[in-house]
């Protein structure tokens, strides 16, 4: 059996469950859609997610606290009846006719595979820029296959993830995966890239964006303990203390005017990772 398992929060989450719902009618193995709200606040959004339950094998479960990204995965993983548990993010758009059947397939031979991430070619909306231009740039250089674990969209087994869980100490946005990434390495258990994308269907606003990355960058020097060298920003700023300390004062010293530019409709990209590294920098 599979299990399709969705958080959400403060989002609509019915247009990828119907998309689901429709390509898991023609497998041929029994499958369970489960969409939960994590503490969710807007009424339109649960309106809409509340008509998942009128759907076949579908679930709708609503948590009234907030919990973070990792307890609401733990708490599907509770809820799953299937032997195969299918994650997603509620803001991922279908974009394959054959993408639940492509998983099945990979699941054959493989305990950990992982579908990757896409975004639009082309995107005009000048507010949201940051987050576009930032993942397209991610996607040309290592593109939607990747070995490393990456939570947007990922099939385990039910053995395997009641094995290792997601770390709940991670309570806020970033890195969760990645520690989750960890903890699969150290149990003997290797992550399997497929081309089998979700589009991300939710490009966030400038602002918005850039304060997720703070919030991601206070996650990563939390735990830089037991993420260490798994994260880029780790590496940089332990292997070059001087160019660290440099970046701190500029970032000090010019902060005000690099947000400025990321919040504009032209964000630059390398001035985005001079604000991180010194962002970063900074925290005590």
């Amino acid at each position: 059996m599979l299990s399709i398992l969705i958080p959400t929060h403060d989002y609509n989450a019915y247009p990828l469950v119907q998309s689901l719902h429709q390509q898991a009618e023609c497998l041929p193995i029994p499958y369970e859609i489960i969409l939960a709200e994590d503490g969710s606040h807007d009424t339109v959004s649960m309106i809409a997610n509340l008509k998942v339950s009128e759907l076949s094998h579908c679930r709708y479960i609503r948590r009234k606290e907030n919990v973070g990204r990792s307890a609401i995965r733990n708490f599907l993983m509770n809820e799953a009846q299937g032997d195969w548990l299918l994650f997603m993010d509620a803001d991922g758009k279908v974009v394959r006719d054959d993408f639940l059947q492509k998983y099945i397939t990979a699941a054959q031979q493989h305990a950990v595979v992982c579908g990757g991430v896409t975004h639009p070619d082309q995107w005009h909306d000048p507010q949201r820029m940051l987050r576009w231009k930032y993942e397209k740039a991610y996607e040309r250089k290592y593109g939607n296959i990747s070995e490393q674990f990456r939570s947007f969209s990922f099939l385990i087994t039910r053995d395997v993830a009641h094995a290792v869980h997601f770390d709940e100490r991670y309570d806020g946005y970033g890195y969760e995966d990645v520690q989750f990434g960890k903890d699969l390495e150290q149990a003997g258990f290797t992550v399997y890239g497929i081309d089998n994308p979700l589009m991300n269907d939710d490009i966030e606003d400038n602002e918005t964006f850039l304060r997720k990355s703070e919030e991601a960058l206070r996650a990563a020097f939390r735990f830089r303990q037991e993420i260490g060298d798994r994260v880029k920003i780790n590496r940089i700023y332990h292997r070059n203390a001087l160019f660290s300390w440099i970046v701190k004062w500029v970032y000090k010293l010019f902060a005000p005017l690099i947000r400025k530019n990321l919040l504009s409709a032209h964000p630059s990209l390398a001035l985005f990772n001079l604000y991180k590294l010194g962002y970063y920098a900074s925290l005590k």
